[in-house]
């Protein structure tokens, strides 16, 4: 009986992931009556985000992240309530260029007569994720819009994973949001843009985690000891690319999450592969971009079209 509850906790869990009649809602195309220009509208606006601030596309694509992983791509996470109980109210280091990001959309959106009001801020967020990614260098795929937006933010709804999780530990996580191991490692490439605060990894650093390359190990080391933060992928930290995979490969992965892909050898193999073609990396990051951003969906019944993407109306 222990084992049948356990199932059914897990059958119930999948179902409130995705709603069908959530996901059916989604189509690129969603706005092409009401907002013609929007996708052209929220590229132009990025781009200009990204010349001001090389944080931007990153904290873009983290905050997008965010959000879905919460409570769904609902754009809770912009919410500021005033008894502090929203998603910031810790701090989980989202940085404040990709809630500008966001806010700048929606402003440059709404200047224009035909969409002013009619596009949620969490279908601003899925745009300005994409176009984060694709003007750094990665794919520029189909974004599905139709989203509304929650009417509110908790704390409490915060659950992610662990910088120091284990492959079992992310493939549960990961598997309540109805992903597999390999979106999960293709979104583990979004590493490939950014940074970390170096508390996240200095438990593995002077020689304490032996999966750690020796040389890169002593520049964290001198890395850390004049600033608080290091790139997740040194070599080219502001383009999207998949030489995330190939400092994997060389124990060079700066999150114990991350290098976990590589030392454990039921994940290596995506790891290579991904190392070796960049296409399908981009490919499968895509699907699974495409799969995170149905998480939860609201709709008119449970949502709504935030006016400022900070308060519900």
């Amino acid at each position: 009986m222990h084992s049948m509850a356990k199932l059914a906790a897990v059958v119930v869990v999948q179902v409130a992931v995705i709603s069908p009649f959530a996901a059916a809602q989604l189509r690129a195309d969603y706005y092409a009556g009401v907002c013609p220009s929007l996708e052209a509208i929220v590229r132009s606006s990025v781009k200009q985000s990204m010349v001001k601030s090389p944080i931007s596309a990153p904290a873009t694509l983290r905050l997008f992240f965010h959000d879905c992983a919460a409570t769904g791509c609902d754009a809770s996470v912009m919410i500021i309530s005033s008894t502090g109980d929203d998603e910031n109210a810790n701090d989980y280091t989202l940085k404040l260029e990709g809630f500008q990001t966001i806010l700048d959309a929606k402003a440059a959106v709404d200047s224009d007569p035909q969409c002013r009001y009619k596009v949620s801020c969490a279908d601003i967020i899925a745009l300005a994720t994409r176009e984060s990614v694709s003007q750094s260098g990665g794919p520029n795929y189909t974004v599905e819009l139709g989203r509304y937006d929650r009417r509110k933010s908790m704390d409490r709804s915060v659950r992610l994973p662990h910088p120091g999780d284990n492959l079992d530990n992310l493939n549960a996580f990961f598997s309540t949001l109805g992903l597999s191991q390999t979106d999960m490692i293709a979104l583990s490439g979004g590493h490939t843009l950014g940074a970390a605060d170096c508390g996240f990894f200095k438990y593995r650093i002077g020689g304490k985690d032996q999966s750690m390359n020796p040389s890169f190990d002593a520049q964290l080391q001198g890395t850390c000891a004049k600033q608080n933060f290091a790139f997740l992928d040194d070599v080219t930290p502001i383009g999207f690319d998949n030489f995330y995979y190939r400092n994997l490969q060389n124990g060079r992965g700066l999150l114990g999450s991350d290098q976990v892909l590589y030392t454990d050898e039921r994940s290596r193999g995506t790891v290579d592969f991904y190392a070796a073609n960049q296409g399908t990396f981009f490919s499968d990051f895509a699907v699974a971009m495409t799969k995170l951003g149905r998480v939860r969906v609201k709709t008119a019944a449970d949502g709504e079209i935030r006016r400022d993407c900070r308060y519900p109306n």
